[in-house]
């Protein structure tokens, strides 16, 4: 078995102690999510339950890293589970799919994306797996293109030679603002079989409240790209507005839907997200409490969290932060504003870099991915990995 690899400097962190780092936010109190679907057919959003979660997670949790899955990955981005436990993981710089198996850690190239122009943070971003794979074997992907970003599905034939299994890309949705900042690229199925994508307002921040625009937003569509009936405006897309550059997007027990989201100078924040709300950029950065906008369940400075990708286990929210090369976790509550249920804390502060995907494995396991080989890491031997964690 691979056993995991630490960052120069790390081995005296390891012990149980440090595991147990709690950290406040400084502004006091940052995929597929196992629950049940319901049929294909279903339209509305999921309901956040009024009912107490018949679990919730302990104030303080513990992390420990079971094992390295894989290594060698170049520039990592979007992770996905298929059917029977491998994962795919996205190269945002190399536009190349590849599926890693789920107990071995070997790598098979499934194929490049034909069209994809990476560019500063954009490049082959978020990946999801079809809830219908079973039947239709369809992977979809965000991608940034010469002109624009966009959301495909591509058909992957395992019976066809390695890096050839890929079909050609499907657009079901062209046109979101590109830039080489904050091109968002998360995407998610939720409980309601509906795809939900993030993306970021480039840098230009007047797109967020612009709800004639998709930049800067969180969309909620059917897997074939059209509005679903019951979003705010039928005829649109777009699902809530206000967002700087969303990076997570992940579902409690309850089905309420959390995202994270890259701040400017002063404030990362984690959201509940309600149909919609508008959550402030570029008017708020924050918890300011004014009214009309909707405040973060909670918010970091810059410095520690630089948060990607989200998961929700053991009554959690995990948050994997970039330039705070750490683990947030956020022990989530049944009060209906979605108020922690205790401080946020931090794992695995320093020892592998900068983290940028978390995804369930199911009970209390996780999957995370680095992110060193992203042009702004420090990479080392054996960066990018993907490691399997035990969480409560």
């Amino acid at each position: 078995m691979p056993t995991p690899v630490l960052r120069k400097g790390a081995v005296a962190l390891l012990a149980s102690a440090s595991l147990l780092l709690s950290a406040c936010s400084s502004g006091g109190a940052p995929a597929a999510d196992g629950s049940s679907s319901p049929s294909a057919g279903a339209t509305s959003a999921p309901a956040a339950s009024a009912s107490p979660s018949a679990d919730l997670a302990p104030a303080k949790g513990s992390v420990e890293v079971v094992k390295t899955l894989a290594d060698g990955l170049a520039s990592p981005w979007g992770l996905a589970a298929l059917p029977g436990g491998d994962l795919l993981v996205s190269s945002r710089d190399e536009a190349t799919i590849t599926r890693i198996d789920g107990e071995s850690g070997r790598k098979t190239l499934l194929g490049s994306v034909p069209g994809v122009a990476p560019d500063g943070e954009g490049g082959l971003l978020g990946i999801a797996v079809a809830p219908t794979y079973g039947a239709d074997h369809l992977v979809y992907a965000y991608f940034t293109t010469a002109s624009d970003n966009r959301v495909a599905r591509l058909l992957y034939d395992e019976k066809k030679p390695a890096g050839q299994q890929l079909g050609a890309p499907d657009t079901i949705l062209r046109g979101i603002p590109k830039g080489s900042i904050h091109n968002g690229g998360r995407i998610a199925f939720g409980p309601d079989r509906m795809l939900y994508v993030g993306t970021g307002e480039t840098g230009d921040t007047g797109l967020a409240q612009d709800k004639s625009s998709v930049a800067g937003k969180i969309l909620r569509m059917t897997p074939d790209g059209e509005p679903v009936h019951g979003n705010p405006e039928g005829d649109s897309l777009v699902y809530t507005y206000g967002h700087r550059n969303v990076q997570g997007l992940a579902w409690d027990g309850e089905k309420r839907l959390w995202a994270s989201e890259f701040g400017q100078n002063t404030w990362d924040e984690l959201n509940l997200i309600e149909a919609g709300k508008n959550y402030g950029w570029p008017d708020v950065e924050g918890k300011e409490g004014e009214a009309g906008f909707v405040d973060p369940v909670a918010q970091w400075k810059t410095s520690e969290a630089s948060p990607s990708g989200i998961a929700y286990a053991e009554g959690s929210i995990w948050m994997a932060g970039l330039r705070g090369e750490r683990l947030w976790r956020i022990p989530l509550s049944d009060k209906a504003d979605g108020e922690p249920l205790a401080a946020p804390q931090a794992f695995l502060e320093g020892k592998y870099g900068r983290l940028r995907t978390v995804l369930a494995a199911g009970g209390d396991l996780l999957w995370l991915v680095t992110s060193n080989t992203d042009g702004r890491g420090d990479p080392e031997a054996g960066d990018d990995r993907v490691l399997l964690l035990k969480v409560r």
